[in-house]
């Protein structure tokens, strides 16, 4: 044909030849696990509970011109220390440990619904979900912010503002699309990529007994991931275009820990990397207290490295780089820590973790409502920090998960949650 090149065609060739052996393959049962959807729900919970944080931040700020640069969009007056090691914490590695765990299943659903029907039913289970949360659920959610900025409530206005001077605000359903676009990726290379990505697997299974040969491999997969951008676009830069941001410096982070999912889940989550009797799993203690002392090595590195640098004994590179080299290990340990500890605690059905799972993604959806409006709606209240802090945060699990069951109750909503 003219124009084109051969090389061209013989690649696409090879795709749908690619296509139409994957798809004539058996498909594999991989069986939901318990002990990882319960730990995708307490996760959920964690998201939670760092939102409703945040309002009492020693670091927190509000920006009136613009609240979409505050740190959060409602903040307290009152603040406690307690609150920043709980939200940074947090912040270090959950976001990253949740992409891992939406990789565990990409596999064995590519397998079982071929390429197109898991694109399709990605688009209904995370796209359709993003559009309406950065809409309708977004636009609710911020109303407090607009007052607090503005002194009025005015619905025409603030809708105005909503999508012009604060540029849209994604708000937590960011993670949402960029699952979605790592789901995507992935589909679109299975033909070409599913047979390495299944060997890869089984390598990495063989890994089990060898706890410090995939800790070491995991440290390093994660400081070459993040560290690099980290420098080049600094650790709290987000851009992007309308409702679809990210955070610059994590993006290649967030998709290695995608990947390293899609890779351990290949051959089973019961028989890959994770597997329970494998000794990587049975060092759970030695993960725990390392996930621990390591972010207290953090803490207590601050203000040395801070001192060194403004006496000029170490560059801004060279703290840098400490810094976020035990931050890294502080990512890598806390990821390890939760994965091995939910694999020894659940080894069977548990109804009432279960219902927490069944529910997680809409209380992931709707939670952000309230815990702004509960933030906002307490700024007056003479409570001690922790008891807003409390109050926040289970008064939004609690109307989170309970609307999400009610509106699991209608089919057409359940088929999005």
């Amino acid at each position: 044909m003219p124009g084109w090149d051969p090389r061209i065609f013989n690649l696409l060739r090879c795709y749908m030849i690619g296509c139409v052996y994957l798809v004539s393959m058996p498909a594999t049962n991989y069986p939901r696990t318990p002990w990882i959807d319960y730990l995708r729900g307490f996760v959920t919970i964690l998201v939670v509970a760092h939102h409703a944080s945040l309002a009492y931040t020693t670091f927190a700020s509000f920006n009136k011109d613009a609240y979409i640069s505050s740190t959060h969009p409602v903040v307290d007056v009152l603040r406690w220390k307690g609150m920043d090691y709980f939200e940074d914490f947090n912040d270090i590695f959950f976001m990253s440990l949740m992409f891992l765990i939406g990789g565990v299943f990409v596999i064995g659903s590519l397998r079982k619904k071929g390429v197109l029907v898991f694109i399709k039913d990605r688009f209904y289970r995370l796209l359709i979900p993003f559009f309406v949360g950065v809409t309708v659920l977004m636009l609710l959610a911020h109303y407090p912010a607009y007052y607090l900025a503005h002194g009025n409530f005015n619905l025409r206005d603030y809708v105005v503002d909503f999508f012009t001077v604060e540029a849209w605000p994604v708000g937590p359903p960011w993670f949402i699309w960029v699952l979605f676009s790592f789901n995507i990726i992935i589909a679109l290379l299975f033909p070409l990529i599913g047979s390495f990505m299944s060997k890869l697997g089984q390598k990495l299974a063989s890994w089990a007994n060898q706890p410090f040969k995939v800790f070491l491999f995991w440290y390093l997969l994660t400081w070459i991931t993040y560290m690099p951008l980290m420098f080049w676009a600094g650790a709290g830069t987000w851009t992007g275009f309308g409702p679809f941001d990210f955070q610059v410096s994590r993006v290649l982070l967030y998709f290695t820990y995608f990947l390293t999912g899609v890779v351990i889940g290949s051959p089973g989550i019961d028989f890959g990397l994770f597997k329970k009797d494998g000794l990587l799993m049975k060092r759970w203690p030695f993960w725990v207290m390392g996930s621990v002392l390591t972010y207290v090595l953090l803490k207590l590195a601050e203000a040395p490295l801070t001192a060194s640098y403004e006496q000029k004994q170490l560059t801004e590179f060279q703290a840098t780089l400490i810094y976020r080299s035990i931050w890294t290990l502080s990512c890598t340990l806390s990821s390890m820590a939760f994965i091995a500890l939910f694999r020894k605690l659940f080894n069977r059905a548990n109804e009432h973790w279960q219902a927490l799972s069944e529910n997680a993604y809409g209380i992931y959806l709707l939670h952000y409502i309230f815990v702004i409006w509960c933030q906002f709606l307490l700024l007056d209240v003479d409570f001690p920090v922790v008891v807003k802090f409390i109050l926040t945060f289970v008064i939004s699990v609690v109307l989170s998960w309970g609307l999400t069951y009610l509106l699991r109750k209608n089919k057409t909503i359940a088929r999005f949650l």
